[in-house]
């Protein structure tokens, strides 16, 4: 069968993959495919916690410099707190107003210090600004933040323009919320209540943006290099796939051409992924088909040989007709005639049963068959319209539905009507053919047993071959073509079973053709 032939290769080391254990094509090209993406997932998913962890650790700051400032305003005379909210101000580098108990704005520390901070205006910034910008914006609609307000300060500045101040008074709780700059720089915000008062702060971290950026930077630089790992990775991938591929692809091409007798192609034996169990069966392809290009070439020169002979002698016979004047002569020259005729129909029947057998086989559809139903039709049809002599057919038959078989019933009976046929052939004056079906374990077993002379020990092997025959020439001359027994063993073997010839051991001279066929369920 073709998965046990065994070619022989040049044998590439560099096509081979030690390490790839039992990882299979598509493990390995989805390892590299999903390393990139969990990289950039696990990058994506650390820069948003850090980002969040650290805007709730400015915001929680941010409400503590808020209440410390509060306590502070309280134990300050109420003439003395513009000047003390300019000192805490400056502490915290924030802008801290203060409103009074009807909303009005009561106190501004950049009234007394100046600003503690400045808004920048992106349009005086470089472009690089503007690419980290943009950066910015993806990453959070990557990751569905909700965008946060633009900050602009208000035109009227009184408590109710701040919504956060609002809450802290109705709530009586300090309230924050974290807005926009104009340049994307957060700006936080906390209102504290102070009574009947409430104090407001304000400030620009720029370091908060500073800090996520860097921390963006050095992940896009992991995330780069992983990427760049991948790419490897893919190249590597692709070498171990597409070198070995181009390889089978040129092996291949050699065989459709047909410019070498022998095209050796590399099996990757250490490789257990698809391209080396692609590597071997088109290794053992190609010798399948070569072997059977053999034996198409061999066949076709055992054809033209085989019909020499005949074809030369009817030849001979039809010339010498011209020059034979004798009735007698002429007469013998046409039964050698005829009988050249009878040679060469027979042989040009067998050739094309021969060469269709393997092909039918091939594509066959194989179905339940009962051996001892089959060979008794057989046995029957011998004994009606066979010519078998003075010979006599026995079979002993099997219980129904024992000796069941998996196969193509004309096949098989074909098969055994070969075998049949060369014992009658060989069976002397009165001698019996014994046929005898059976099941032995998981096999059905087909015994035929004749009287004749045997066949030699260093021939057994050789009869199965096409065109051999141990009989003599003028035995029969005709009837035999040589090639029953070559039909038989294809027929069996491309049923998955075995033929062999060995010496009868119950009697004193024969032959015994043995058929081993796998046994079906009985139905």
């Amino acid at each position: 069968m073709a998965s046990d032939t065994v070619s022989t290769t040049n044998e590439d080391p560099g096509l081979d993959l030690s390490w790839s254990g039992r990882w299979t094509l598509a493990h390995r090209i989805l390892a590299v495919n999903v390393l990139t993406l969990v990289l950039l997932a696990a990058s994506v998913l650390y820069l948003d916690a850090f980002r969040n962890q650290l805007s709730d650790e400015r915001e929680s700051q941010t409400n503590l410099q808020l209440g410390i400032a509060a306590r502070a305003l309280t134990l300050v005379p109420a003439s003395e707190r513009p000047k003390a909210l300019g000192a805490l101000a400056q502490a915290s580098k924030a802008r801290l107003r203060l409103y009074g108990p009807d909303g009005a704005l009561v106190a501004d520390s950049w009234q007394t210090t100046g600003p503690t901070y400045a808004l920048r205006d992106p349009a005086q910034q470089p472009w690089t600004k503007s690419v980290a910008r943009a950066l910015d914006r993806g990453f959070n609609a990557l990751v569905g933040a909700i965008a946060d307000e633009d900050f602009a300060e208000p035109v009227n500045d009184r408590l109710t323009a701040w919504p956060e101040a609002v809450r802290a008074r109705s709530t009586g709780e300090v309230a924050d919320q974290i807005r926009n700059a104009p340049d994307l720089t957060p700006v936080f915000s906390a209102a504290q209540p102070m009574g009947r008062y409430v104090l407001l702060s304000t400030s620009n971290d720029r370091n908060f943006t500073r800090t996520v950026r860097e921390q963006r930077r050095a992940l896009l630089l992991m995330l780069g290099l992983s990427i760049l790992l991948s790419v490897l990775l893919s190249l590597f991938l692709a070498r171990t796939i597409v070198r070995p591929l181009r390889r089978l692809a040129l092996a291949a091409q050699r065989v459709r051409l047909g410019r070498a007798r022998e095209v050796k192609v590399p099996r990757l034996p250490s490789r257990s992924d698809e391209i080396g169990l692609l590597a071997r069966a088109v290794s053992d392809m190609s010798q399948s088909l070569r072997q059977r290009i053999d034996n198409i070439e061999a066949f076709a020169a055992d054809v033209t040989h085989e019909l020499k002979n005949p074809i030369a002698s009817l030849r001979s016979a039809l010339d010498s007709l011209d020059r034979v004047e004798k009735p007698e002569l002429r007469q013998q020259l046409l039964a050698v005639a005829k009988q050249d005729v009878l040679r060469l129909d027979r042989l040009i029947g067998d050739i094309g049963e021969a060469a269709r057998t393997d092909a039918e086989l091939a594509r066959a559809t194989f179905e339940v068959v009962d051996l001892g139903t089959l060979i008794e039709q057989l046995v029957n049809s011998w004994d009606v319209r066979r010519e078998k002599g003075n010979a006599r057919i026995a079979f002993a038959r099997p219980r129904r539905s024992t000796a069941v078989v998996m196969g193509r019933p004309e096949r098989l009976a074909r098969a055994i009507d070969n075998l049949v046929d060369n014992a009658v052939s060989f069976s002397p004056p009165g001698g019996l053919v014994e046929i005898v079906a059976s099941r032995v374990g998981e096999e059905v077993r087909i015994r035929i047993d004749d009287e004749g002379p045997g066949v030699p020990a260093d021939a057994r092997e050789a009869i199965f071959n096409r065109f051999h025959s141990v009989r003599p020439d003028a035995d029969s001359f005709g009837r035999h073509s040589g090639l029953g027994l070559a039909i038989a063993r294809a027929i069996v073997e491309g049923h998955d079973g075995e033929i062999d010839v060995q010496d009868r051991d119950d009697a004193p001279s024969g032959a015994r053709f043995t058929i081993k066929l796998p046994a079906a369920d009985r139905p």
